[in-house]
Order: structure tokens, then C-alpha cells, then sequence
């Protein structure tokens, strides 16, 4: 089939699943409860009250992966201090174990609802998001392997320092350039009339882009805003994402937050590249879960047991961090760029505290 004959099945049927990926991203978590609330995982016997005991999970989950989505980030960097400082005041405290399980499990769905709702938005650089998760992976693998004979304290307090420096390097970093290169009227009105959107005839959803021949990038996201931009700065962003992906595979977070800053240094709008590092954290963290899932056997460290995981607490969490991710795309459209920037810098700021709090605790 030729370029100028109609789109494939597969490109069809991609079209139809981002068109309807509501369904679908919501459909998982369903599928989920049902299968750990019918399923064998599940106590046999529960005690009365069981599945209800955290429903208060639901709010506080999905608060947290709305926030982490909205800027691009690692639900675990907010999970996993929730549940060593939060959740101990309403319950008892929980096993390093068990925080890693459950930040693992809800942070995928979450991930991957995010992820999917940004490329159905308009907002991710596919090209990018793949040559900066081949770059990241080896970093993601050894940092993985490493956390199984490094102390954690010590990984605690260098991901802390790291936050500290990405907060400052954030507050003076400049976000509105290359925002849009349209008004949000006149891009609006292109869009809806379809005339002016860019050609890509393997574009993923209704949005379009198109990379002229001296690289620049035109993008026009489902509201009508165009972005311009062009995808160099390849070494600036693989020397932030390989020191990320390090922490990620050790730490369970970091390429996500310091991946942020390297894309908007390099001039990549603040939205196009908050929408392209969810395929980038979502890829890595995957990756590193596996490891951490099976690596551990394998070099005499520690390893899961999905028997022991608490899962009247992740039937409230996965659909908590799946309804947050497909929020995220609207308020990050939705807040301008000034808003977004303080609260990533805050957020960071936060984060890196309770970090050191977490190894003042494991010395």
C-alpha cells in the first residue's frame, strides 16, 4: 500500500483504541479488583471490614498520581513517602518490602493510564521517548543491580541532593519557550476545520505533527495549540537521563525528575516534554520492577513474594492512580507554565526532604 492510499488496519485499530482508551484504561482496573477479590490470591477467610479497612487509600492515591502525572514524574516519589511518614499515623507501619509492592503495582496502572491519555492528547514525541528509554535502560538495569548492595540510606540521601539541585535548576529555568506558536484561537479553529493540521499519516490520535526538513518540530495537541521546536540537545539530556535512570533502578524514582529538566534546558516545550517523560518513566519503571522482581534471586539479594502483598490496600490504590493519570493531561493543559514550574520546584524540594529524612532513619 502505498503512502497516499488509506491507513492500515493496524493504524486504524490504534486510531479506534485512543479514541475509546477511556474505556479500555478504566476496564483494567476492573478487571484487576475482580480477579484479586474472586481470585487465589486472596485470604480465603477475610476478616469483617477486610476490603473496606482502607478505603481513605482512594482520595490520598489519587491526589498523589494526579500531581505526579500533571508534571511527569514517578509515582512512586510521592507513594513511597506517603506510606513510610502518612500512612503509619492511620495504620501500622509497613515493611520496605511491602512499600516497594504496592508502589510498584499502582504505579504501573497509573503510569500506563497517563501515559496513554497524553498520546491520545497530542502531547508525546514518540522519536524522543524511544531514543531516550534506549539510552536510559543499560543506567536503569545497573542502578537496579546495584540496589541490591548499596545501602539504601546512602541511595536516599544522593537522590536527595540530586531533587535539591533539579528544584533550583527548575526555578531558573525559563517555561514559556516555544509554548505555542499559535494563538489558542486561531490553532483552535485550524483544528476543527482540519486544514491546517500537520500531515502524519502514523500520527497516534487525532492530533497531528510534522518535522520539516530542518528538523523543526510542529505539533498541534486535540485543544489546537501548536508547538514549534527541534530535537537537538541529545547529549545534554542523555547525561541527565542516565544519572535518572541510575537512581530510577535504584531508588524506584529519579529519571523522571531530572529527565524533566534536561528536556526543557534543551528547549522542548514544557508540555510536549512533561507528555513525552511519561513514556520514558513508565518504560523504565517497568523495566526496573522486573529486575527488582527477579534480579534479586539471581545475585543472593532480596526478591517478592506476591502472596504477602496487602491486597486490600491495592484495590483501592490501582483505580485511584488509573483515574488520576487520565485527569493529569487536562490540568496540565489546563495550568499555565509559570504554575507548573513552582510546583514541580516545590514538589522537588519536598520530596528530597522526606528523602533525607528516609536516611537520617536507615543509618
Amino acid at each position: 500500500m502505498s503512502d497516499s492510499e488509506s491507513p492500515s488496519s493496524s493504524a486504524r485499530l490504534t486510531k479506534a483504541f485512543l479514541k475509546y482508551q477511556h474505556v479500555f484504561v478504566f476496564l483494567a482496573p476492573v478487571l484487576f479488583v475482580g480477579f484479586v477479590y474472586f481470585g487465589p490470591l486472596a485470604p480465603s477467610d477475610p476478616a469483617p471490614g477486610y476490603w473496606t479497612n482502607y478505603w481513605w487509600l482512594f482520595p490520598a492515591f489519587l491526589t498523589g498520581a494526579t500531581i505526579v502525572n500533571t508534571v511527569g514524574i514517578s509515582g512512586s516519589a510521592l507513594f513511597v513517602p506517603f506510606l513510610i511518614f502518612i500512612f503509619p499515623l492511620f495504620a501500622q507501619p509497613l515493611e520496605a518490602e511491602t512499600l516497594v509492592k504496592i508502589g510498584l503495582i499502582s504505579e504501573s496502572f497509573g503510569l500506563s493510564s497517563s501515559s496513554i491519555a497524553f498520546v491520545q492528547y497530542g502531547l508525546v514525541d514518540r522519536r524522543l521517548a524511544l531514543s531516550l528509554v534506549l539510552g536510559g535502560l543499560p543506567f536503569v538495569v545497573g542502578g537496579a543491580l546495584l540496589s541490591f548492595v548499596i545501602p539504601e540510606p546512602v541511595f536516599h540521601a544522593l537522590l536527595g541532593l540530586a531533587l535539591l539541585a533539579a528544584s533550583y535548576l527548575l526555578f531558573k529555568a525559563d517555561l514559556g519557550h516555544g509554548d505555542s506558536a499559535e494563538s489558542s484561537e486561531e490553532s483552535a479553529a485550524a483544528a476543527a476545520d482540519g486544514g491546517h493540521l500537520p500531515d502524519d499519516a502514523d500520527k497516534l490520535g487525532p492530533a497531528g505533527v510534522r518535522t520539516d526538513d530542518d528538523g523543526t518540530v510542529t505539533r498541534v495537541d486535540r485543544d489546537g495549540e501548536t508547538y514549534e521546536y527541534d530535537r537537538s540537545g541529545y547529549l545534554k539530556r542523555f547525561g541527565n537521563y542516565s544519572v535518572g535512570g541510575t537512581f530510577q533502578g535504584l531508588a524506584g524514582f529519579g529519571i523522571g525528575e531530572l529527565g524533566i529538566i534536561s528536556m526543557l534546558s534543551s528547549k522542548i516545550p514544557v508540555r510536549v516534554a512533561i507528555g513525552t517523560n511519561h513514556i520514558v518513566v513508565a518504560s523504565t519503571a517497568i523495566i526496573a520492577s522486573l529486575v527488582h522482581v527477579f534480579g534479586g534471586g539471581l545475585v543472593g539479594g532480596h526478591s517478592m513474594d506476591l502472596s504477602t502483598t496487602p491486597w486490600n490496600m491495592v484495590v483501592w490504590t490501582v483505580p485511584a492512580t488509573v483515574t488520576g493519570g487520565q485527569i493529569a493531561p487536562y490540568v496540565s493543559a489546563a495550568l499555565d507554565t509559570e504554575t507548573i514550574k513552582k510546583g514541580v520546584g516545590g514538589l522537588f524540594a519536598v520530596i528530597a526532604t522526606a528523602l533525607f529524612l528516609m536516611a537520617v532513619g536507615g543509618f
